[in-house]
């Protein structure tokens, strides 16, 4: 399945119907008089979010969408029938921007929730309506007004709770892989990721987290460079991020400040999220190597390390732990706001 995080759409609401020109004549109505119905409203454009799609490809190959137009007036003061709207699903996370004026319509998060994107015409009204003492038998009525017409923009950030982010082989894939039931295509040579992939890890209370193993970063990711920047966004609205730095890396005091540096370019809040450094691969270095590391890393002030091997899961609990223990602490200092 390819994975299409941005699409540009056409929406157009239906047209409303007219209203029409009628009279009574039936045999045993003395005073008949006028008796145009309105016309119906036009269908309204609306975008639903739903929890069972993961991507906007859908949106690649149908770029227009029109609802119905509503029915003209009927006689006998009938109105007619409302054009039937139209109900087009985006995956949650999607927001919606007007393509023109750049300006966010609305953000798509909670299954369900929908969002009117173009809004029906109003049905014309029949001549019913313009009867008056002055004006007994009106002749005239009114049409119907035309629907909204947008261009839509839509981009889509995945809905994850804790964002895996490092270097290209620091081993992200692999992490992801042996916490949950995901299974990413691992190989050893960069860019092996070139999607976002989704894993859902059991807390021990049995509820799932999400975790979102995010393609690999390298310098001059934040300006358009690599892989990484097409998917820097779907990171913004994790809670925590896990930054994974591969301990057998020639210089991994050097990665860990390139995915700092790219953070820091990129702003919207990624610098000031919460993270926890791993140190990953320790099963290949010596404990020489690893404590050097340790110490170096401490003196940044880089917040808590913990060392892991996704590989044979050495230290994959304690780091669990602490990622349990931080979102449960986020959650309640965002409860107290």
């Amino acid at each position: 399945m390819q994975f299409i995080d941005h699409a540009e759409i056409e929406v157009e609401a239906g047209k409303g119907g007219d209203g029409i020109v009628a009279f009574r004549r039936e045999k045993y109505v003395p005073a008949g008089g006028p008796s145009g119905g309105n016309g119906g409203r036009g269908g309204s454009v609306l975008l639903q979010a739903v929890d069972d799609l993961q991507t906007l490809l859908d949106f690649r190959y149908a770029r227009c969408f029109k609802a119905e137009n509503g029915k003209r007036g009927g006689p006998n003061n009938c109105t007619g029938a409302a054009g039937q709207d139209t109900l087009i699903q985006v995956p949650c996370g999607t927001m919606v921007y007007d393509a023109e004026s750049g300006d966010l319509l609305g953000d798509l998060v909670v299954p369900g929730q929908t969002l009117c994107v173009a809004q029906g015409g109003k049905g014309g009204l029949g001549n019913q309506h313009f009867l008056s003492n002055r004006n007994r038998a009106p002749e005239y009525a009114l049409p119907g007004l035309e629907g909204e017409k947008r261009q839509l923009r839509l981009e889509l950030k995945l809905l994850a709770e804790v964002g895996i982010i490092g270097l290209p082989n620091a081993g992200k894939s692999t992490l992801i892989s042996a916490l949950s039931s995901a299974r990413p295509k691992i190989a050893d040579y960069p860019f092996t990721t070139l999607i976002p992939n989704l894993g859902v890890v059991r807390k021990p209370t049995g509820d799932g987290t999400v975790f979102a193993d995010i393609p690999g970063l390298i310098e001059g990711a934040s300006e358009g460079i690599g892989l990484g920047h097409e998917f820097l966004r779907h990171i913004e609205r994790t809670r925590l991020l896990l930054h994974l730095i591969d301990s057998t890396a020639e210089e991994p005091l050097a990665a860990y400040r390139i995915i700092t540096q790219e953070l820091q370019s990129y702003g919207r809040g990624l610098p000031e999220r919460p993270q926890i450094l791993v140190l990953n691969k320790i099963d290949a270095v010596t404990t020489d190597q690893l404590n050097s590391l340790q110490q170096d890393f401490a003196a940044l002030n880089a917040g808590p390390i913990f060392c892991i091997s996704a590989v044979t899961r050495l230290g994959l609990d304690s780091l669990m732990q602490a990622v349990w223990q931080q979102l449960e602490a986020l959650l309640l200092e965002s409860l107290s706001v």
